[in-house]
């Protein structure tokens, strides 16, 4: 990757005149990530270039949990014209690579990650558009809009989404809402030096269902987290929160949409962007939506998947489109 055109001239009028960039890192949208560094001081330059990218909503949220005592990296510097963002650097110790490394210290990891939801969500959801009916039926449907058609399967879009009305009844519109982060995993999840986990991509954050981003911690498209931490780390969650079985329900139901959207993402992310390792992650997301379809809560939409997308069909959307 190489640095945004201006990037120079906004690290010189913000103070950080001639400091090295280096890459950091991409993701799966046109945001890009620099490493700046100039003597002991380090940064983290985000490029957001418009029109693809808008760099504002980024700034919102981290400021509103910043105000909250929660650990969003701090805004050191911004042009949100040209889509240019200078950010507090967490380092580079993600609880991902933690993990993988240190299967032992997953329970503790999850765990912190599970209590900081829990404070978070003691708070009234931030100014945030809602993470409503529309929305949650718009991205359960990348599924069908795009997983099908790359594996060969022709299917009516409306019973699809007939099947899942009665289970968004269950958690749209919801009368409490929260601030949900929307891509809190591993991933994301930096340990800071002097303790504590770092916020990181919550730009597309949401008002809406407590239960969303548990599952998007305990249901990692990116890796395999244990049913065991799983089942445990809800529990945890519950048992702090006083949620009971609506809760749980309410939790699988979410995890069937967020790992129907995932597939859908992750095809789109392979098939128009040409970024195939998002393919190869899809069978993982199979079996977190698989085992979210055993609930009774779900049972109109297991049937829709049982109908329409058989066992074959299920997996990585490169391979089987090849058969």
């Amino acid at each position: 990757m190489t640095p945004p055109a201006d990037a120079a001239d906004f690290l010189d009028t913000h103070g950080w005149a001639g400091a090295a960039i280096a890459p950091l890192a991409g993701d799966a949208s046109f945001r890009r990530y620099f490493r700046v560094s100039d003597g002991g001081r380090r940064a983290v330059l985000m490029d957001a270039p418009p029109p693809h990218e808008n760099p504002r909503p980024f700034v919102d949220v981290a400021c509103w949990l910043h105000e909250r005592g929660f650990a969003a990296p701090a805004i050191l510097a911004a042009d949100l014209d040209r889509g240019l963002v200078l950010l507090e650097d967490f380092g580079d110790v993600r609880m991902r690579e933690t993990v993988d490394a240190d299967p032992a210290r997953g329970e503790a990891l999850y765990a912190e990650a599970i209590d900081l939801l829990v404070a978070l969500h003691k708070h009234e959801a931030g100014p945030l558009r809602p993470y409503n009916r529309a929305e949650l039926d718009r991205e359960a449907g990348l599924l069908v809009d795009w997983y099908c058609p790359a594996v060969g399967l022709d299917v009516d879009s409306s019973d699809y989404r007939e099947a899942w009305a009665s289970a968004f009844d269950l958690v749209a519109d919801t009368q409490h809402p929260v601030t949900v982060l929307r891509d809190y995993h591993a991933e994301n999840l930096m340990l800071i030096e002097g303790g504590g986990l770092g916020l990181l991509d919550f730009q597309d954050a949401l008002a809406g269902h407590r239960a969303y981003d548990l599952v998007s911690l305990l249901q990692d498209a990116r890796r395999d987290v244990e049913p065991e931490i799983e089942a445990a780390m809800l529990a945890r969650y519950c048992a702090e929160t006083g949620a009971g079985d609506d809760f749980v329900a309410a939790y699988r139901v979410l995890g069937a949409q967020r790992n129907a959207k995932i597939i859908g993402i992750f095809t789109r992310l392979w098939k128009r962007d040409g970024k195939p390792r998002y393919a190869a992650m899809c069978p993982r997301v199979w079996r977190y939506l698989e085992a979210d379809l055993a609930v009774p809560e779900l049972a109109s939409v297991k049937a829709w998947f049982d109908a329409n997308v058989p066992p074959a069909r299920r997996g990585n959307p490169m391979e089987i489109g090849t058969r």
